[in-house]
């Protein structure tokens, strides 16, 4: 499992990408494409083209993880954004909830006073 305490930087792909690459296909995506550096600690979210499925690179002290998941109902709320994103752990787990990574923000609660 994700140890997401010990995680750099969370990035989320633009658009969609294949799913059919395994872990050095993605890493040089990463790597060419994005500018990044692979092997920083950070997770690298993929999303297929019907946004059913996601893959996750992860590189973590001596090897690279290549997390896969797919949805049995429903799509994932993929953002359409044209460069690679970071996002925050709370914006990675609203994703794998269901939601937007773009949840509005709750109102600050001022009381005025106890019952």
């Amino acid at each position: 499992m994700i140890d997401l305490n010990n995680i750099n930087k969370i990035y989320i792909s633009p658009g969609y990408t294949d799913l059919r690459m395994g872990i050095d296909g993605y890493a040089s995506l990463v790597e060419q494409v994005f500018g990044k550096n692979p092997f920083d600690n950070s997770l690298y979210l993929f999303c297929n083209k019907s946004r059913d499925k996601i893959k996750i690179l992860h590189f973590e002290h001596d090897g690279f993880w290549l997390y896969y998941k797919r949805i049995e109902t429903g799509t994932i709320k993929w953002p359409n954004k044209p460069l690679l994103e970071e996002i925050e752990i709370r914006q990675f787990r609203w994703l794998f909830d269901g939601l937007k990574i773009n949840q509005k923000a709750l109102k600050k609660c001022e009381a005025t006073r106890i019952i």
